[in-house]
C-alpha cells in the first residue's frame, strides 16, 4: 500500500472522529444562547445536553456489529451520512424537538463512525502503520476535548451557536471524498446466512438496552418539573423497569455466560463501576458550570470556553507521566488518588463558587483535569482483563457505560441542583442566588459520588503480595472464592 493511500485512509478515520468528539462537547459553553433563543426551560435544555451521549451510548454495540456484519467502510461512511444530515438539521432548527431530535440522529451517526473507524485502523492499514494510526486518533480525540470549549465560545460568540453544527457540513464532505477513494472495500467479514436477522436482533436489543437508561433520565428531568407522581412519570418508570426485566429474561445464554465470564472478574467489574461514578460525578457539573459562568458570573462565551482549558491542559499534561506512577505505585493507589483528587477538586469549584470570581474556580478545575488523568489505569486494567475474544464487547460495554453516565450525571446533578434551587427561592432568595445554592449542593453531590470511587479503584486494582524472597505477585482480576 503506498505511503499517499496510508495518509488517506487516517484522515478518512480521524476527521469523522474529531469531529463526532468536538461535536459532544462544544454544544455546553452555547447552552445559555440556545436556551434564550429557542425559549427552553430547564428540562428541555438538559435534554439538549444529554440525548447526544443517550443515542451515543445505546447504539456503540450496534454501530460494532454493522461494521463486522456488513463491512466497515459502509458503516464508516453510513456515519459519518447520519452525522453531517443531523447536524444541518440542528442548525436550522428554531424549536426545542428538532434540535433535541437531531442531537439523537448526530449520536447515531458518531456511534456508528467510533468503532468503524477503530476496525479500519486496525485491518485497512498496513501493520507498521497501526500504532502511529492510532496514536494520531488519540491526539485527535485529545485535542477535541482541550479545543471543544474554546473553539465552542468563538463561534457561539461572533457567528451564533447555529455555526456549531454548520461547519459540520463541508468536514463530512471532506470525510466522504476520502473514504470513496482512500479505504478500501473488502467484502463483509461477518454474518453468516444463518444470522441474516441479526441487525435486527441487535436493533431490538438496542432498544431493551435504551429504554432503562432514557426512562431514568426522563424520570429525573421531568419529574421535578411534572411532579414524580404524575401519571406518565409512573407510566415512564414502570416501562422502564419492565424493558430492564425483558432484557435480562431474553438474554441467551451466551450472552449470560459473557457477562458472567467478563462482571468475573475483578478490574473490569471496579473499573466499570468507577467509569460510571466519574461521569455521574463530573459530567452534570461541566453542565450547570456551563450556566453558572455566563448566567451568575455573566462571563462571554469565550471567556467561558477558556475557563475550560484548565482541566483540558492538566489532564494531557499528567496523563504522560501515569503510566511511571503505576509502575512505581501500583495501578489501584493511582487510580484511586485520581478518583481522590477529581472529588477534592469539585469540592474547591463548590467553595471558589461562594466567592463570586472565576479566579477562584481554576484551582479546582486543574485538580480535576489532573485527578482524571490519574484515573486513566483504570481503563487500561479493565480492558486488558478481559479475555482475547470478548476484547470488542468489553470495550464497547466500558464506552457505552463511559456515554450512559453522562447521561445520568446530568439527570442526577440537575435533580438535585433543581431541588435546592426551589427550596433557596421558597425562602425569598433571588434567581442568581438560588441558583448559586442548588449549583453549590449539585457539586457536593457530585464530589460524593466520585469519593465513593476511591475504594472501588483499590479494591478493583489490589495487590497480593508474596513476602517469601521478596516476591511481589499481582493477582488474576479474577473473583477468587
Amino acid at each position: 500500500m503506498s505511503r499517499l493511500r496510508s495518509r488517506g485512509i487516517l484522515v478518512a478515520v480521524i476527521l469523522p472522529s474529531f469531529m463526532a468528539a468536538l461535536d459532544g462537547s462544544v454544544v455546553n459553553v452555547a447552552l445559555p444562547q440556545i436556551q434564550t433563543q429557542l425559549a427552553l426551560d430547564e428540562s428541555g435544555l438538559k435534554w439538549v445536553a444529554a440525548i447526544y451521549p443517550l443515542v451515543h451510548s445505546s447504539f456503540l454495540l450496534f454501530g460494532g456489529h454493522l461494521a463486522d456484519s456488513k463491512g466497515r467502510r459502509l458503516t464508516l461512511m453510513l456515519g459519518v451520512i447520519v452525522f453531517t444530515l443531523s447536524s444541518m438539521l440542528c442548525s436550522t432548527a428554531h424549536h426545542a424537538a428538532v434540535l433535541i431530535a437531531g442531537r439523537g440522529l448526530q449520536g447515531m451517526g458518531a456511534a456508528l463512525i467510533l468503532p468503524a473507524s477503530l476496525a479500519v485502523l486496525s485491518h485497512d492499514l498496513p501493520p507498521r502503520s497501526r500504532n502511529a494510526g492510532v496514536s494520531a486518533l488519540t491526539v485527535a480525540l485529545a485535542s477535541a476535548l482541550a479545543g471543544g470549549p474554546v473553539l465552542s465560545g468563538l463561534i457561539t460568540e461572533h457567528l451564533g451557536w447555529n455555526w456549531l453544527f454548520t461547519i459540520n457540513a463541508p468536514i463530512g464532505a471532506v470525510c466522504l471524498l476520502f473514504c470513496l477513494t482512500c479505504v478500501p472495500h473488502p467484502p463483509a467479514s461477518g454474518a453468516a446466512p444463518h444470522d441474516a436477522d441479526a441487525p435486527a436482533t441487535s436493533l431490538r436489543a438496542v432498544a431493551l438496552v435504551c429504554l432503562p437508561v432514557a426512562g431514568l433520565a426522563y424520570c429525573l428531568i421531568e419529574g421535578p418539573r411534572d411532579g414524580f407522581s404524575t401519571p406518565r412519570v409512573v407510566t415512564v418508570a414502570l416501562l422502564s423497569a419492565l424493558s430492564l426485566l425483558t432484557l435480562a429474561l431474553r438474554s441467551s445464554p451466551h450472552r449470560r455466560a459473557t457477562i458472567t465470564v467478563l462482571f468475573g472478574r475483578r478490574a473490569f467489574t471496579g473499573g466499570l463501576i468507577t467509569q460510571l461514578l466519574w461521569g455521574l460525578g463530573v459530567s452534570g457539573v461541566y453542565f450547570f458550570t456551563t450556566l453558572y459562568l455566563q448566567n451568575v458570573l455573566h462571563l462571554s462565551p469565550i471567556s467561558t470556553g477558556l475557563m475550560f482549558t484548565p482541566v483540558a491542559l492538566s489532564l494531557l499534561i499528567t496523563a504522560s507521566f501515569v503510566p511511571a506512577l503505576a509502575r512505581r505505585w501500583g495501578d489501584g493507589r493511582v487510580a484511586a488518588t485520581g478518583m481522590l483528587f477529581v472529588a477534592l477538586g469539585l469540592l474547591l469549584v463548590a467553595v471558589g463558587s461562594r466567592q463570586g470570581d472565576f479566579t477562584d474556580l481554576l484551582p479546582g478545575l486543574a485538580a480535576i483535569g489532573f485527578g482524571s488523568a490519574l484515573a486513566v489505569p483504570l481503563t487500561t486494567r479493565a480492558l486488558e482483563s478481559s479475555p482475547d475474544q470478548l476484547s470488542g464487547i468489553a470495550a464497547g460495554l466500558f464506552s457505552a457505560a463511559r456515554e450512559a453516565s453522562g447521561v445520568l450525571g446530568i439527570a442526577v446533578v440537575g435533580l438535585i441542583v433543581t431541588l435546592a434551587q426551589r427550596s433557596a427561592m421558597s425562602t425569598g432568595a433571588n434567581s442568581e442566588h438560588a441558583f448559586l445554592m442548588g449549583y453549590q449542593a449539585g457539586l457536593y453531590t457530585a464530589a460524593s459520588l466520585v469519593a465513593l470511587g476511591v475504594p472501588v479503584a483499590l479494591w478493583g486494582l489490589r495487590k497480593h503480595v508474596c513476602s517469601r524472597q521478596g516476591c511481589c505477585v499481582v493477582t488474576d482480576t479474577r473473583v477468587t472464592k
